[in-house]
């Protein structure tokens, strides 16, 4: 599904360079639920820049779902992000004069999805987050959890191959946390295959695997014991 071969990637710093992934090699399976762990500087947010195609790699092998991802212009970026790939970001990135509906079609709309199939669709994702009844609301009027929902629900709509989440709770209380978690399991339950950077232990162990990242190189890769987020929910 996800295979990455001696990855490597670099910063202009002035006249010196920033060796930011130094040799990193990674496969994830279809269906896995996966944990990115690292301190700051890691690696970790550029690792997963670059599996969401808003980077490229210096050097090395990327392979998703069979297409090797290189070389690719700005618009291919954004055909093969729209088809393969599912974002949800610590900020939401929610468009804030649109309606929690509007927001979760967005995609379908750069799909060329029609509108009356655009609707239905958002409608079904929204209500499969429980916020069927808030679809008319603007972010403005949802709370931090609410609106990380829509945002998860926007990035299933387009049925991505993988979902990509950069630190999804790491706005929100604990309570709040464990119900996004509890969302992202059940969708993982589902088959799909999910990525999660998190610097939180706790979100690592609802996850079904941990892969360590330390000053650019993967320093542990374990499966673990999958936590229930239920349990605390």
């Amino acid at each position: 599904m996800i295979e990455i071969k001696d990855l490597h990637k670099s910063y202009k710093m002035g006249s010196n360079s920033l060796h930011v992934l130094k040799g990193i090699n990674f496969r994830a399976e279809e269906g896995e639920l996966v944990a990115i762990m690292g301190s700051s500087g890691s690696g970790k947010s550029t690792l997963l820049n670059i599996l969401g195609m808003l980077d490229g790699a210096d050097s090395g092998e990327y392979t998703l779902d069979g297409v090797p991802i290189k070389d690719l212009s700005e618009t291919k970026a954004a055909q093969y992000r729209n088809k393969f790939l599912g974002f949800v970001f610590q900020s939401f990135n929610l468009i804030n004069y649109k309606s929690a509906l509007e927001n979760v079609a967005l995609p379908l709309y750069y799909q060329g999805v029609p509108r009356k199939e655009r609707q239905e669709k958002a409608l079904k994702y929204l209500e499969r987050v429980g916020l069927k009844e808030w679809a008319t609301h603007l972010p403005s009027e949802l709370s931090g959890g609410q609106k990380q929902r829509v945002a998860i629900a926007r990035a299933m709509a387009a049925e991505p191959k993988v979902l990509l989440a950069d630190e999804p709770t790491g706005a929100l209380d604990s309570t709040t946390s464990y119900e996004v978690m509890d969302l992202i399991q059940k969708i993982n339950d589902d088959g799909n295959t999910i990525l999660v950077v998190t610097h939180e232990e706790d979100i690592a162990h609802m996850c079904k695997r941990i892969v360590y990242l330390k000053d650019g190189v993967i320093v542990e890769d374990k499966k673990v014991k999958q936590v229930r987020a239920d349990h605390y929910v």
